[in-house]
């Protein structure tokens, strides 16, 4: 009966569902308008910059309030799901983020193009973590490497396609067609959705929102994701703007984790979920993986023209090579996952992202570009086996009803991990800077060499979560509640 039920489940996980891909694709469509246009907007900063008479210090926040509006969304996603369905709070996630597109475009001043942006942080804070849980519940818990590694495209995709697109639209257009693109990729997605994805299937118990927890949350997104802005912005840790909003984040944390646990109500984020070893890992490790993937997003670029003397543009195509790595790796660690597990695939990948970042910790003005090219290639390969394992293993084991609950946790730590990373390795350049006499060129290669160090340490920290991931052992087949 056992050897009957391993084969069937066997035979479950050789080939994914049509209908399973055929909303993994449709979903992927959509999210591609958010990924893409996040990379495209930190492009056009410095022309936003002159052309709305701003300074950097005010245009930060086109960023900075897009992920604080995230903030204000993701917990209310998974309420949202139980109380809507999926489909219906993914469209109008989209026609939320369709309509802050059009408003960016049109925008004016510095002031209301931050108000805009938070429109479009608050459609993406929705379309994410549902977009997740949707896949999820449509894969039935089944071939979760296999799906997580085509929902993973867009976060593939914008690191190739962004920095390289941002830089033609901003020199050949203007900074207002970067949100132009959005529209006709909302329209296409949202026809797609309402036609391709399944109907919603309501439940019968209606979960009501869980206010006072919303409320906590947010606060505590807030006050980190600012604390962590304020960290570059300041030059260090050591300032009140830094501290007092990241003391009193960490102290509503507290004070959520109290109300959560206590709350006799379906609180907006079960924590029990963090009773589990393996989601736990998961989740840490998903808060590493920020770090050390968009620290070093920041990093490279910056490295490429203030080091190498690059323009926008062939900054942009220079990043090409880790982008290629992600993709080469993408589909074959998302297939090894659902067959051997997660710890021994993302142990590897660690170890090969570490590789691949290792020569600029000590790359100069004149370093090969074709060592460079590789070292990218090489830490690409070892990025597309980090997310995909990853995120398998957070839902690996989960109920149906959790699944909302992981999707809003794995959004919000990704979330805060990839500020953190930002803010800290931005810093550390800043600081070497700082600290020595200016030698021109060489100066700056330094305070990135030192940088690129904080971020191979990251990756050698994620090691220790990393053991703690599951190992699926042949003829055993790990099953959710579905």
């Amino acid at each position: 009966m056992v050897n009957e039920k391993a084969s069937i489940s066997k035979s479950q996980k050789e080939k994914l569902d049509p209908v399973v891909i055929r909303v993994a694709i449709i979903l992927v469509i959509g999210a591609l308008a958010p990924l893409l246009d996040s990379t495209m907007v930190n492009v056009a900063l410095k022309t936003i910059v002159g052309d709305l008479k701003s300074t950097i210090s005010v245009v930060q926040w086109v960023t900075t309030g897009y992920v604080l509006s995230m903030g204000i969304a993701v917990p209310i996603s998974g309420w949202a799901t139980n109380r809507f369905g999926g489909k219906r709070v993914y469209m109008f996630s989209l026609f939320v983020f369709f309509i802050g597109s059009i408003l960016s475009s049109f925008s004016w001043n510095i002031d209301s193009l931050i108000v805009f942006r938070f429109i479009q942080g608050f459609g993406a804070g929705l379309m994410m973590p549902t977009l997740q849980t949707m896949l999820v519940q449509v894969a039935g818990g089944r071939n979760l490497g296999s799906v997580m590694s085509i929902v993973s495209i867009p976060a593939l995709l914008g690191p190739i396609l962004g920095p390289v697109l941002g830089g033609v639209i901003v020199s050949g257009l203007g900074w207002r067609w970067i949100f132009y693109v959005d529209i006709p990729i909302c329209i296409l997605a949202l026809m797609l959705s309402w036609r391709g994805l399944p109907k919603d299937e309501l439940s019968d118990k209606k979960q009501s929102l869980d206010f006072v927890g919303v409320l906590l949350l947010f606060l505590v997104f807030v006050l980190l994701i600012f604390g962590i802005s304020m960290i570059k912005a300041q030059g260090g840790f050591f300032s009140a703007a830094v501290i007092i909003p990241l003391a009193f984040g960490l102290l509503l944390l507290a004070a959520f984790i109290v109300y959560a646990l206590r709350t006799k109500n379906a609180p907006v984020l079960d924590l029990r979920l963090f009773t589990s070893l393996n989601f736990t890992a998961s989740s840490v490790l998903l808060f590493l993986i920020g770090i050390i993937t968009n620290g070093a997003m920041l990093l490279l670029p910056l490295y490429y023209q203030q080091v190498r003397g690059e323009s926008v543009l062939f900054a942009g195509l220079l990043l090409i090579p880790q982008g290629v790595g992600m993709l080469l790796t993408r589909g074959y660690f998302g297939a090894l996952t659902d067959r051997i597990g997660s710890r021994t695939i993302v142990m590897f990948s660690l170890l090969i992202t570490a590789a691949g970042t290792l020569p600029f910790a000590f790359a100069g003005p004149n370093t090969n570009q074709v060592l460079l090219a590789a070292a990218l290639l090489i830490r690409g390969a070892g990025l597309g086996g980090l997310l995909i394992p990853v995120m398998a293993s957070a839902y690996t084991g989960l109920r149906k009803d959790q699944v909302p609950h992981a999707s809003i946790a794995t959004r919000i730590l990704q979330t805060i991990g990839g500020a953190f990373g930002s803010a800290i390795l931005a810093t550390v350049v800043e600081q070497q800077l700082s600290g020595q006499a200016p030698t021109g060129v060489q100066s700056f290669a330094s305070a990135y060499n030192v940088s690129f160090w904080w971020s191979i340490g990251f990756t050698a920290i994620a090691i220790i979560p990393a053991l703690l991931l599951t190992v699926r052992k042949k003829g055993i087949v790990i099953e959710a509640d579905y």
